[in-house]
């Protein structure tokens, strides 16, 4: 089946945002420009259900004020959302950011501020660790408010696709937040790929220094304190409950432990894979490989890993290998030798995506795919993806450049036009993405077959308990 073939569902008006008299933007032009921005969108387009107007106030909510989600919050406001609600578990941050947004609700239970603010809300941003995207996220989708959720969009593929049917029913306005999408460079690299520069597809290697946080530990034994101003029932949310432990959990170590992160590989993939999931029009793989870790155990992913995903034939493209790496593991010299020879063996970029064409290759030497470099057959050493490069200069520029990846988001809520990055290409990346962090689980050395329209392995039925979660009551999607 083509990737293009898989998503079908079709955009319906949903009752909380039915088609207002503003939606004025017609649906060939959203499809010119889906036609090379979302290569997997089906036969349905993004379209926003309510167009808000430029100039609408809009009424934002923020869940998770601290680290990113600290930024995201501002961003909404500098864009011209009125933010009307904070919510964070943590009453310190909560209130550290209510200085800046004194005419805010706060929350410490975003439930709560949904029940009760809902009528006042047009937008929430979801800016919270893994485990709780998705309970915040549909809980907001469901009452048709339109959504920008950090990456990874969601900690199971059961929610990713949950999130990118609501995206289609409700017709919200929606965006991920992997802020490489709006790099010129990577949207120069999809060009250069899908015009056949360096011809047809083969291999895909991308690797990442991550993770920068503990894995492959287990759980400490013990009990201390909560401290006074962290709410731990809302913490653990839809997670089974464990005793909290000071500096192990809540704050930036969450991200290693199954029970709340996705690992290094769901931290970065959404970054270094996005270039060319776009760009090789990657879909669902077939097969899915763990084939080395630095050791699992079932809590924790582990320090290392190297995964194979198996691409069959898709849109005129051969079959593809991907392989992912983590933790310090990289590809051989052997096989990114231009690299080597650019960098040096010992000075190799901690983080890369590295495309093997029939004709040539493609290096992007950072998590954003921000630039890349480019060495064809007749090229002696790789050579930056510009111009200046008689191969690139006949390539077209077929996709719109981005005025910023949060003003994406805002725009689509004002006009329409889709963002980059939306549910509908979002969730079906991160979907594709964490089919690894299954592989880990399922087993080293363990081939799994995969059903990507049915989200099932036919081969190992054990997978089936990592596609969706059990959640605690009261945090259910």
């Amino acid at each position: 089946m083509k990737p293009t073939e898989i998503i079908t569902d079709e955009n319906k008006p949903g009752t909380a945002n039915r088609l207002s008299r503003r939606h004025f933007l017609c649906r060939s032009a959203l499809a010119a420009v889906a036609s090379v921005a979302f290569p997997y969108a089906g036969k349905s387009y993004p379209y926003v259900g309510k167009v808000l107007g430029a100039n609408e106030k809009i009424n934002v909510a923020c869940i998770g004020v601290g680290g990113k989600g600290g930024s995201d919050s501002d961003s909404a406001a500098r864009l011209g959302g009125n933010i009307v609600a904070l919510c964070d578990v943590d009453e310190n941050t909560l209130k550290g950011k209510a200085k800046r947004f004194p005419q805010a609700k706060l929350y410490q239970d975003y439930r709560k501020m949904l029940e009760e603010m809902d009528q006042s809300i047009d937008a929430v941003t979801v800016s919270t660790p893994d485990h709780h995207h998705a309970p915040a996220a549909v809980r907001a989708m469901r009452l048709g408010k339109h959504i920008y959720c950090q990456k990874p969009l969601t900690q199971s593929i059961y929610e990713a696709r949950m999130m990118r049917k609501l995206t289609a029913e409700k017709n919200l306005a929606t965006q991920m937040g992997n802020q490489g999408s709006a790099e010129n460079g990577l949207r120069r690299a999809i060009e250069v790929i899908q015009a056949g520069v360096i011809g047809k597809p083969l291999e895909l290697h991308v690797w990442s220094n991550r993770p920068i946080w503990p894995q492959g530990i287990e759980r400490p034994e013990g009990e201390d304190p909560v401290p006074p101003s962290l709410d731990w029932n809302q913490w653990i949310g839809p997670a089974p409950m464990r005793p909290f432990k000071n500096g192990v959990y809540h704050g930036f170590k969450w991200r290693g432990w199954l029970d709340f992160g996705t690992g290094a590989l769901g931290d970065m993939a959404c970054h270094t894979v996005n270039m060319p999931f776009r760009a090789l029009r990657l879909g669902y793989p077939n097969v899915i490989e763990c084939e080395k870790t630095s050791g699992m155990n079932k809590e924790t992913y582990p320090k290392s890993s190297r995964i194979r995903f198996e691409f069959p034939e898709r849109d005129g493209l051969p079959p593809l290998k991907f392989w992912w790496y983590d933790g310090g593991w990289k590809p051989t010299r052997e096989i990114i030798n231009p690299v080597v020879d650019m960098f040096g063996a010992d000075r190799i970029p901690g983080s890369g995506c590295y495309i093997v064409g029939s004709k040539g290759v493609i290096f992007s030497p950072d998590d954003y795919g921000a630039q890349f470099l480019i060495k064809l057959k007749d090229d002696q050493e790789l050579r930056k993806g510009d111009n200046k490069h008689e191969a690139l200069q006949d390539v077209q520029i077929s996709i719109p450049r981005s005025p910023g990846h949060d003003q994406e988001w805002f725009r689509m809520m004002r006009t329409g036009e889709p963002a980059f990055s939306n549910f509908e290409i979002a969730a079906y990346l991160t979907e594709t993405i964490l089919l690894g962090c299954i592989a880990m689980r399922v087993g080293e050395g363990k081939r799994m077959e995969w059903d990507g329209p049915n989200m099932k392995s036919p081969n190992c039925p054990e997978a089936a308990q990592f596609v969706k979660r059990d959640y605690r009551k009261g945090f259910e999607v």
